[in-house]
């Protein structure tokens, strides 16, 4: 995926927070309001599916690929609009983020398929590791919402930062 130029920082920084990839790892620097937390403080536990989805946005803003333009089928190569779908996201609470805390969501790409891509995601504060969850994705065609391929130029980014090992 190609490096973004200073123009982009604004958009990227828009997700939520800092955003940039450390290796084959893309982190995703949010700060926890008062919105996102229940009366205690705590941060509510659906609000980490509202995280994870802006770190998996961010992701693919940095490599150059805007959801937006992914569903028009602006990129070149692209025979028609396609939109990534959730299939599963599977989800281990391990200790609670608090009003105020700075949190890490990193995002990694773990398998490309034809018309599907999982991404594991880590939130930590600090050192310490808070939730980790796996996302399953569907590609699907913006028209009919029935599975379609990833475009190819995607597929090769996705692929470059698949985990080694």
């Amino acid at each position: 995926m190609e490096q973004m130029s200073s123009m982009d920082v604004d958009r990227v920084m828009g997700e939520g927070g800092a955003s940039y990839f450390d290796g084959d790892t893309h982190v995703l620097k949010i700060r926890v309001y008062y919105e996102d937390t229940d009366a205690g403080g705590v941060v509510y536990y659906a609000n980490y599916l509202k995280f994870a989805e802006r770190a998996r946005s961010a992701l693919l803003r940095m490599g150059g690929w805007e959801n937006g333009r992914l569903v028009r089928g602006e990129y070149p190569g692209q025979d028609a609009g396609v939109a990534f779908v959730m299939r599963r996201f599977a989800v281990d609470y391990l200790k609670s983020a608090v009003l105020d805390d700075v949190l890490d969501v990193r995002t990694r790409v773990i398998a490309v398929g034809g018309a599907s891509l999982d991404m594991a995601q880590t939130f930590r504060r600090g050192n310490d590791i808070l939730v980790e969850a796996v996302a399953r994705l569907g590609c699907v065609s913006a028209m009919t919402q029935r599975p379609a391929r990833i475009p190819n130029a995607l597929r090769t980014d996705l692929t470059k930062l698949l985990v080694k090992g």
